[in-house]
């Protein structure tokens, strides 16, 4: 099986690269000209674009081919104080700018929108401003040329004191996503209510791909930790039908009084035994890197391929992806 490696939206080393500079909301209401205030948000998104490509030339540099994108890139985009504002327009050459760096390396390249984006909301605000947000992400992604299918990933949301109820209210009010939304989303389990196979019989039912997140399964699951291997074809086989590769997510536990923050880095035993389990069922998956290192922890997972990996089943390609057998 191919693995291929990525990380979350920033560097440790590459500095003033940051894809998230943000004006509050409180500093753009005491700007007296709207107008003057609205360029100053297009003058930051534009940084945070220009920073998203220096990120991408340096992951260049590593053959790192997946990177998260940050849900950031545009200050106070959907905020009332920014209403009606054609953002898309002055912030198009930009985003052409860096799909062009994205696609000319073949990197895959998606989002993870923030935690208020709740499709099983019992409140309708929140419902229908979650939809505007996931629209925004579709425009940034057609704007950067990207096919948005795939590109989104989802928690299930709130349990809302009934996680069965919850479940069905997902359903109930998938009726009222837009296609072009629900063709851009996965779901990913959580570390505190719906589990791996809560979130996998839910992606069935819809129809769409489930992004495994193996420290989240070991924080919370049904019956053993080792029941997830009885789930591996049924979540491979979610994706059959993407134009993507299986996606899936890794980070280590802080230590075993906090076994939910994610570490700095990545221990090898936490991912590699589990990949030549998954070799069985699929040959290419891209894992994605939560560490507070963020490119560190890749450039380390790689520096271990090069050096123990051949001695536990492991072939090093590059920096960014290796070769893994099944057990």
């Amino acid at each position: 099986m191919e693995v291929h490696l990525g990380h979350v939206a920033m560097s440790v080393h590459v500095a003033n690269a940051s894809p998230s500079r943000t004006m509050t909301a409180k500093r753009f209401a005491t700007i007296a000209d709207r107008e003057a205030g609205l360029r100053k948000l297009e003058h930051l998104a534009e940084q945070n674009i220009e920073s998203c490509i220096r990120l991408l030339y340096h992951n260049r540099a590593h053959d790192i081919k997946f990177f998260r994108l940050s849900s950031r890139l545009i200050p106070l985009v959907g905020h009332e104080l920014t209403e009606g504002w054609d953002y898309m327009k002055p912030l198009a050459d930009a985003f052409a700018k860096l799909g062009t760096v994205i696609k000319d390396d073949n990197v895959r390249a998606d989002f993870h929108p923030d935690h208020f984006v709740v499709l099983n909301s019992p409140r309708r605000p929140v419902f229908e401003t979650s939809l505007a947000v996931l629209r925004h992400h579709i425009r940034m992604l057609e704007a950067m040329g990207i096919p948005p299918r795939h590109r989104c990933v989802l928690h299930v949301g709130g349990a809302y004191n009934n996680k069965e109820k919850a479940i069905q209210r997902f359903i109930d009010n998938w009726g009222e996503v837009p296609e072009e939304i629900r063709s851009c989303l996965m779901l990913e389990n959580d570390d505190k209510i719906f589990t791996a196979e809560d979130t996998l019989q839910l992606s069935e039912s819809l129809k769409i791909p489930m992004v495994l997140d193996i420290h989240h399964h070991r924080c919370n699951h049904q019956g053993e930790e080792d029941d997830i291997l009885h789930l591996l074809p049924r979540i491979v086989e979610r994706w059959s039908s993407s134009p993507l590769p299986m996606k899936m997510h890794i980070s280590s536990p802080r230590g075993p009084e906090d076994k939910r923050s994610h570490a700095d880095y990545i221990n090898p035993d936490d991912l590699f035994p589990f990949l030549h389990k998954l070799a069985r069922y699929t040959p290419r998956v891209d894992v994605m890197v939560e560490a507070k290192k963020k490119d560190d922890a890749v450039l380390r997972l790689a520096q271990w391929v090069k050096e123990e990996g051949e001695t536990n089943g492991v072939r090093f390609i590059n920096g960014g992806s290796f070769e893994i057998h099944p057990k």
